[in-house]
């Protein structure tokens, strides 16, 4: 019975991270008002803690140079209920959200120039799957794990090693990411986690209706997946970053020892400092140019 129980226990009740995107350069050029965002936000957790009453939810703000926790459902100043039925969590939420809010806004001031206007998405996979770690040791009968990133802001090629860093940890720990991007271009570092973890990833088309997209899409635990029909991506942007120039390539360079990328021909790789011999395009480039400078035979 306590077997059963158990599988019970692990296959209807979710832990969901969600990473919540406050870059205030993303939404001061966004046709989606960060107010309204975060209404279609509020009733989606509150759908998700209805669901089952055993439902945990965890909130990560990620601003442009820094992230944190601003909501567990699992502390009980969280889980008191007001007179209109709705979770705490709404004044909870957004008391801890405006003061992290303000301060991102002024350490991104000081810190804003000459890089992408991105957020720390890195940072905060990184926090999310140590949560989940945590949650993982702290007993043998834990939810189902999964994380949810609503991203709008551009990709930072200078995050590539940390992100995919965190991709390939949740992947062995068996952790999805979903992925919904509100942005105008798509995200290929949303793409490749979702595709690498057996998540889903979705660009909705009209953000009016986030809510349900939300709800229908991100909502149901593990288990239904395996019942429903959820959207499956048309294709996945695999493209990487170098890691001399943090500039997107499609061909390049990669050592064999680290697996660094480099747009460039090095001797040296910056990461691990094994040596390189020279490459057989440069060889051979070396040797028409050496052809072209030698006078013919008479």
């Amino acid at each position: 019975m306590a077997s059963v129980a158990a599988k019970l226990y692990s296959d209807d009740v979710s832990l969901l991270v969600v990473l919540l995107d406050t870059n205030p350069f993303f939404w001061s050029t966004s046709s989606l008002a960060f107010s309204q965002f975060l209404s279609h936000v509020l009733a989606f957790l509150n759908a998700v803690l209805s669901l089952n009453q055993l439902n945990q939810v965890v909130v990560i703000a990620t601003g442009y140079g820094s992230c944190d926790y601003i909501y567990d459902s699992s502390l009980s100043s969280n889980r008191t209920f007001e007179s209109g039925g709705m979770p705490a969590l709404f004044g909870n939420l957004l008391e801890k959200l405006e003061e992290f809010v303000s301060k991102d806004e002024e350490s991104s001031k000081e810190e804003s120039e000459g890089r992408i206007a991105s957020s720390l998405l890195s940072g905060s996979l990184s926090m999310a799957l140590c949560y989940i770690q945590r949650v993982f040791r702290s007993g043998h009968i834990h939810p189902q794990p999964r994380i949810l990133c609503l991203q709008g802001s551009p990709d930072g090629p200078e995050q590539y090693v940390a992100v995919m860093n965190a991709i390939f940890s949740a992947q062995r720990s068996a952790i999805p990411i979903d992925s919904c991007y509100i942005g105008t271009q798509n995200s290929a570092f949303l793409q490749q986690a979702s595709y690498i973890t057996g998540g889903v990833h979705h660009k909705p088309q009209q953000l009016d209706g986030l809510f349900q997209y939300l709800t229908s899409i991100f909502a149901s635990d593990l288990h239904s997946r395996g019942f429903i029909q959820l959207p499956k991506p048309a294709g996945v942007d695999f493209l990487a970053s170098c890691f001399c120039h943090k500039n997107t390539i499609d061909m390049g360079y990669i050592c064999s020892v680290c697996l660094s990328i480099f747009c460039k021909h090095h001797k040296k790789c910056s990461t691990c400092g094994s040596v390189f011999g020279q490459s057989k395009l440069d060889e051979s480039s070396s040797a028409s140019d050496k052809k072209r400078k030698t006078p013919d035979a008479m």
